[in-house]
């Protein structure tokens, strides 16, 4: 008998999907700032069977007017900043290769309120940074304070002043220490920000612990700070008051930005801003000068785009140098300047002088003033006028008191010595002065005057170049 096998094929199983579970989870409800930084945290989502996951944050509400976004909305780790007060709700979706998962979380934003200063600082105090949005207030000043003890300002903070308030920083205790950063500035503003909203912060500390570093100071010279003059931060003399100032902007005050008395003391000076000042961004006087920096800006829609110097001496010490600036701002020169000392003007520097000004270079003094033919130093009127400001007068028989590839434009507007006008006037005995390769124009009198027992470099006529004088070109009294 024939055997019969019966064989039947054996049927694979399908092969089953993993049941991957994905847990999203979209962090705690937080309660907030406006204004401050809201870090989303989704990093305790996790799949069941370990797989990648992919992150997506959603906006699903938030106050009317808010126009907030998420800064990286597919990372875990995402961020927004509150804009609006009220509710900010989000959803987390996180999915991998085989599921998916959601969860929401809810960020309620508030406003603080402002603390207000009332009283003088009378013991060590720190102000710290309440709100975190940097445009409002943490303090308002009220009144007038005195800063009678040692006040430090932490970086963000912002302190608004009523109308007509000021503070001084008294000497004998008081000192100010305003460290801002980069990223978090310091700010003195007026409640309301107009120009001219309070009077500004008045320096009588002698203290060498004062400093302005990354800050802004903005809306004071509502009243004189000192005498007539109007400010946002004066610098006492009689107490010779002293701040080290970094990185600060002056900004949208009526009056100056700085007003430095002479014998306050400017310890140092770097990289700051000067805009929308009706008056000069920086009034100060001579012996200060020397402490700007190159890279400062003085040209920033001020009402006058210069580095305005008061009536003053330079004396008693080593050369002073003084250097012209990137965005080439010139000095203006108020009233009488003395030089005492050696007084060196680097190429490119530009002297404005106002009405009636004059330089007077003393027998213990010079004037080295050495351009290039590129960039000149150039001495010249205020307002562009011919005969409008007083002159230049050498009393020194110093041989360093130089004049070369210079200009010398439009004094002579009144006498300058012995009944007479000039530009340049070389006066009393054995004073002298080398001129070269400079123009001497718009004299209300002569060009050069050399009085009896001065004297000149021997090629003055034709070294130089002459233009436009009332008088003769040269006097050379015998």
């Amino acid at each position: 008998m024939t055997g019969f096998f019966l064989t039947t094929a054996c049927k694979e199983k399908p092969e089953v999907e993993p049941n991957d579970s994905v847990t999203a989870k979209a962090g705690d409800d937080q309660s907030v700032q406006v204004g401050q930084v809201v870090t989303l945290d989704g990093s305790a989502s996790a799949s069941s069977e370990g797989k990648p996951l992919t992150y997506q944050w959603t906006i699903l509400r938030k106050p009317a007017k808010s126009t907030v976004s998420l800064s990286d909305a597919t990372s875990f780790k995402p961020t927004f900043k509150p804009d609006e007060v009220g509710e900010y709700e989000l959803e987390l979706t996180v999915t991998s290769p085989n599921g998916k998962g959601t969860d929401k979380v809810l960020v309620i934003a508030s406003v603080a309120e402002p603390l207000a200063i009332n009283a003088n600082i009378t013991v060590k105090t720190t102000l710290v940074d309440r709100i975190a949005n940097p445009d409002l207030p943490d303090y308002i000043v009220t009144k007038n304070i005195d800063v009678n003890h040692e006040l430090t300002i932490n970086p963000g903070v912002v302190i608004a002043f009523e109308r007509d308030v000021r503070m001084n920083v008294n000497d004998n205790g008081g000192l100010l220490i305003a460290k801002g950063e980069a990223a978090s500035k310091i700010k003195f503003v007026g409640v309301q920000k107009t120009k001219g909203y309070w009077v500004g912060i008045a320096l009588y500390s002698g203290s060498n612990a004062n400093v302005l570093e990354y800050a802004e100071v903005s809306h004071a010279g509502s009243r004189a700070i000192y005498s007539t003059t109007k400010a946002a931060l004066f610098f006492s003399g009689g107490s010779k008051a002293q701040m080290a100032i970094k990185n600060s902007a002056f900004t949208d005050n009526d009056g100056y930005g700085i007003y430095i008395y002479p014998e306050g003391i400017l310890r140092e000076f770097a990289e700051n801003g000067f805009r929308n000042n009706t008056e000069a961004g920086i009034l100060l006087d001579a012996a200060n000068v020397a402490k700007l920096d190159y890279f400062t800006t003085f040209k920033g829609n001020n009402g006058r785009n210069v580095v305005e110097v008061t009536p003053s001496n330079l004396k008693n010490g080593a050369e002073v140098v003084w250097g012209g600036f990137a965005d080439k701002a010139p000095y203006r020169i108020n009233g009488e300047l003395t030089v005492d000392t050696g007084w060196k003007l680097n190429p490119s520097v530009t002297l404005e002088m106002n009405r009636d000004a004059v330089i007077r270079i003393n027998t213990s003094g010079y004037l080295s003033a050495i351009g290039t033919t590129k960039d000149k130093v150039i001495f010249t009127s205020a307002d562009g006028s011919a005969a409008y400001w007083r002159g230049i007068i050498c009393y020194s028989a110093d041989p360093k008191t130089v004049l070369e590839n210079a200009e010398v434009r439009n004094a002579g507007g009144n006498i300058i010595v012995s009944a007479k006008k000039a530009n340049i006037a070389i006066w009393g005995t054995k004073a002298t002065m080398t001129i070269k390769n400079t123009k001497i124009s718009g004299s209300g009198g002569y060009g050069i005057l050399i009085g009896y027992g001065s004297s000149a470099n021997a090629d003055l006529t034709t070294a130089n170049t002459f233009e436009s004088n009332a008088q003769t070109n040269v006097l050379i009294e015998k």
